[in-house]
């Protein structure tokens, strides 16, 4: 079947087939990661819907909106190549109503962690997400569990506004020395990534531990050791639930999350742990 590129949500809302329909949601700048949650939408839909849109209500006047990568002639190929049925890619002005005032606010978990480092990109995250399910119809949406509270409050989201939407987290996807893929990646220079892999060391080092104080001690050790070309953001151990962190005396799953800066590019990874009492 030949991919259909729907510009508008006129041309979107013509190209919706019959079955059930996956969307996967991104910013374009498409990598293998991207090709991961294709691959996982088409085992589990009939049609998958790819979404390519810059949000800018998601990034604050002194981030790098203007400068994001765009390369939509290349995505259009992974979409093709993966099989993907349409993608969606609208412009702002059709996203946005030049008078636009309702947003949705993504509460007291938008603010903690990554939220307090970004203040009201959550907001924004969650406004576009919510305008892509309205004009999709999607029966499920795939997202990466690299952006693990994006995932957590898209999820809340559903649950709170009562959407019936199924909300899959697909694997980060690594390179072969174990650094997370993101479409920012390629601001690196060499010896930028290299220091960069600092924090894939510290999740592998601090999910070694058995204690919440033992995973924290030993991650922030490793991000230390990485020196002064690496500005550590936070590092966060958080129930996967809330994002709010976790003390000795918890059990269940748990988030390891980091930021941090190198050079000029702002980078996050994160790791799932199972912590015992």
């Amino acid at each position: 079947m030949d991919l259909i590129v729907a510009g508008n949500r006129d041309d979107l809302a013509k190209a919706r087939g019959t079955g059930t329909v996956a969307l996967v949601p991104t910013m374009g700048a498409l990598h293998d990661g991207h090709r991961s949650l294709i691959r996982a939408a088409r085992a589990r839909a009939d049609q998958v819907v790819v979404s390519i849109f810059v949000n800018p209500l998601q990034f604050a006047p002194n981030e790098d909106f203007s400068r994001y990568p765009r390369t939509f002639d290349a995505d259009l190929e992974v979409c093709r190549a993966e099989g993907a049925g349409v993608v969606f890619a609208p412009s702002a002005v059709d996203m946005y109503r030049p008078d636009r005032q309702v947003s949705v606010c993504s509460g007291e978990m938008g603010t903690i962690v990554e939220g307090a480092s970004r203040p009201g990109h959550f907001d924004g995250v969650l406004t576009v997400v919510l305008k892509l399910f309205n004009l999709v119809h999607p029966d499920l949406a795939i997202f990466g569990q690299k952006d693990a509270q994006q995932l957590a409050v898209i999820r809340r989201m559903v649950a709170d506004l009562d959407l019936p939407i199924e909300i899959v987290g697909a694997p980060t996807v690594r390179e072969p020395d174990g650094l997370a893929l993101s479409s920012r990646n390629r601001y690196l220079s060499a010896g930028e990534r290299t220091v960069a892999l600092a924090l894939s060391r510290a999740l592998r080092a601090g999910a070694a531990e058995l204690t919440p104080s033992a995973i924290r001690a030993t991650a922030r050790a490793v991000l230390d050791a990485a020196g002064p070309d690496l500005d550590l953001d936070y590092l966060a151990l958080v129930d996967p639930a809330t994002f709010k962190e976790v003390g000795d005396s918890y059990a269940g799953s748990a988030v390891l999350a980091v930021a941090a800066r190198v050079g000029t590019t702002r980078l996050i990874d994160n790791v799932v742990l199972s912590l015992r009492p």
